[in-house]
């Protein structure tokens, strides 16, 4: 095993004392290319090309000397240290931070940071990436070859995003780019980058406040409450969107931030809204432009982000990007079936009549769901007479997809 594994942060700046120190003592070098091609790297020292950082981490376990690892940024934040420190490979590391490349990304585009979503884009992960930049107002994304400013771009199709894209950062060679969402596909970026995507409403209840007390969305922002009464929406809900229906939608589908939900007959709005204050990315579809439009105040209102899509299901979802979870508001069993073929992993929805619960639920059951159904019947009532003002009555249905394996 390693006698000492140094990890060394590089922005650019020139090696602090103690940087210099270790890497002049060190056996053993593990970077990029430009890591490796540092002046200040020992002639004698074995070089390791960072590719894989589970194959370098066997490496240095193995040799018998002094290692430094050159990571750009700060190492400890979506960096090396986390893998080297694994147990399977039994390195105990020092650091030798740097300022980290979200931090100057940021720095170079004059703007505070602490209200961003960071997320890490691989090919893996690209998807849950976009999801975050649909649904937030400032997200910084650490990209990777094969998911970087075009990629995004490209996934981001039909939502409208500004790209500050910065590359190669603390080289001669660093630029700062600023363009559209849709043009980002155009060029050719260099690597390593970091983009920050902006763009969609300020929530009303945050503008103008001279900071926060929590980096990232703040989960204190809004109204509280995981669904909100009628009169948050200015508007009269539909029959379907009582509160407590609503209240039960959302418990059995979970929506989270990275998720795409499906709002399919979005009515007024408000199931999709309160999807959105979760931190999901929604898209709400409905064939009543009145609605897209009721739906569209409310997001603005409650200072969401909403892609609403105006068409009729199922015909209309055959171009959606692919969902996580979907809420069927209205369709009935024919739009079931449609979510159901593209394999969302849970999808909810209701029925007025027993009859039409038992068909909805034997075609998710056909389509390889796991269904359960409940009776829901609420009362509300006036507490200043104890009477009843009005009842509601719903089958409420949700499929889950078994886990692979399971």
């Amino acid at each position: 095993m390693a006698d000492r594994v140094t990890v060394i942060g590089w922005d650019g700046s020139p090696l602090t004392a103690a940087a210099s120190a270790a890497l002049g003592a060190a056996t053993l070098v593990a970077g990029a290319a430009h890591h490796l091609a540092l002046p200040e790297v020992p002639a004698g020292a074995e070089r390791i090309r960072l590719g894989s950082v589970a194959l370098a981490a066997r490496r240095i376990a193995a040799h018998r000397g002094t290692a430094v690892v050159l990571a750009d940024g700060d190492p400890g934040f979506f960096g090396v240290v986390r893998t080297l420190r694994a147990p399977e490979f039994g390195l105990e590391v020092e650091v030798v931070p740097a300022v980290s490349s979200v931090a100057a990304a940021f720095a170079r585009a004059g703007m505070p940071w602490d209200d961003a979503q960071v997320v890490v884009a691989h090919p893996r992960t690209l998807r849950r990436a976009i999801n975050v930049c649909r649904a937030h107002t400032k997200v910084a994304v650490l990209t990777s070859p094969g998911a970087g400013p075009a990629e995004l771009g490209l996934l981001l199709e039909g939502v409208h995003r500004s790209f500050v894209i910065c590359e190669e950062l603390g080289t001669a060679r660093e630029r700062v780019s600023v363009v559209t969402s849709d043009k980002a596909a155009d060029h050719t970026w260099r690597d390593p980058n970091v983009v920050i995507v902006l763009g969609g409403p300020t929530r009303p209840d945050t503008a103008g406040e001279s900071g926060g007390w929590i980096s990232g969305r703040d989960p204190s922002a809004g109204p509280r409450g995981w669904t909100l009464p009628a009169d948050a929406y200015g508007t009269d809900l539909g029959e379907g969107e009582n509160q407590l229906l609503r209240a039960s939608q959302l418990a059995r589908l979970g929506p989270r931030v990275g998720d795409l939900v499906w709002d399919i007959g979005c009515g007024s709005g408000a199931f999709a809204v309160e999807a959105a204050r979760a931190g999901a990315a929604v898209l709400a579809v409905d064939g009543d432009r009145t609605a897209c439009a009721r739906t569209d105040a409310a997001a603005r209102r409650l200072g969401v982000q909403l892609q609403i899509v105006h068409g009729t299901a199922p015909h209309v979802l055959e171009n959606l990007p692919e969902p996580d979870v979907v809420r069927v508001g209205g369709g009935g069993a024919a739009v079931v079936s449609a979510v159901a073929d593209r394999r969302p992993q849970r999808i909810v929805t209701h029925a007025a009549t027993r009859d039409a619960a038992e068909l909805i639920g034997r075609d998710l059951t056909e389509h390889g769901y796991g269904v359960e159904c409940a009776l829901l019947q609420s009362v509300e009532l006036d507490t200043r007479a104890w009477t009843e003002k009005e009842r509601s009555v719903a089958f409420l249905l949700s499929g889950v997809l078994p886990k692979r394996g399971a």
